[in-house]
């Protein structure tokens, strides 16, 4: 029998698993899932069905475990998690909402952040230049569990542009995931408190959970401005060094001053 004769080394399926498998096809392809995911939520709009039609007779645990994967599934899909978590509250009420919430929360990002990490981390870093983009990176790499706790806890930066700048950087998956569950929850659990109680809106619990949401807002602003006006601020430049020490003054009585070195010649 003839053995097989092995395929070159530059064969044509080899030279397109390279071709597909390289960083700029890899990131074409996120950005073609990104665009679906967000023409499928314009023209079917799931956060509606999570809201009004929601099977009435599902319910219990496996209705919240259903619906954080959903919660989980339509926030990778880009659809904002403040109508999810008014849903979740109206749904199953304050615990149960917000259980489901979180739960959905963390998934969605875990999704969002393996998307990025694998489809485009290696095709974006290489782009990582100015000020502004270099900071930023440096701040999620070495401090990641800080500094993705503080975007959770102030919603300035929409959950979506925080997952995929955290997988473009090099942090680590529990750092994110520990992060993102820990920070999520105070302003996730305001809007759940208010979809739970939106048939009472006099109510001190939503007085109270809306009042949480506008002052967290005001804050976050507050604090990207200031940050914004630090990145702007030039760097202080350092003071130029003397040319040469001066010169100590001659003390009564000690004799003549020494000469300093490289005196004349």
């Amino acid at each position: 029998m003839l053995a097989p004769v092995p395929r070159p080394p530059g064969s044509f399926a080899v030279r397109c698993s390279r071709v597909l498998l390289s960083p700029r096809s890899r990131l074409s392809l996120l950005t073609l899932l990104l665009l679906s995911a967000a023409a499928l939520v314009l023209l079917y709009e799931p956060q509606r069905l999570l809201a009004s039609g929601w099977p009435p007779h599902t319910n219990g645990a496996g209705a919240v475990l259903l619906f954080g994967l959903a919660y989980g599934a339509c926030t990778a899909a880009l659809v904002p998690r403040p109508v999810l978590n008014l849903a979740a509250g109206a749904l199953f009420g304050s615990a149960m909402g917000l259980t489901a919430a979180l739960a959905g929360t963390v998934l969605g990002a875990g999704i969002s952040f393996t998307l990025g990490r694998f489809l485009g981390q290696d095709a974006l870093r290489p782009l990582l230049r100015g000020r502004w983009l270099t900071a930023a990176d440096g701040q999620l790499s070495r401090h990641g569990f800080r500094s993705m706790l503080a975007i959770r806890l102030f919603p300035g930066v929409p959950f979506a542009a925080a997952n995929y700048c955290a997988a473009v950087s090099r942090m680590g998956y529990v750092p994110f995931l520990v992060a993102t569950g820990l920070g999520s929850v105070p302003n996730t659990a305001a809007y759940v408190v208010a979809g739970a109680q939106a048939g009472s809106p006099g109510s001190p619990a939503f007085l109270f959970s809306a009042g949480f949401i506008v002052l967290s807002g005001l804050a976050a602003a507050v604090v990207a401005w200031r940050k914004r006006h630090a990145l702007r601020a030039p760097a202080s430049a350092p003071a130029p060094a003397s040319a040469s020490a001066p010169v100590p003054a001659p003390v009564p009585g000690a004799g003549p001053a020494p000469e300093p070195v490289g005196g004349p010649h």
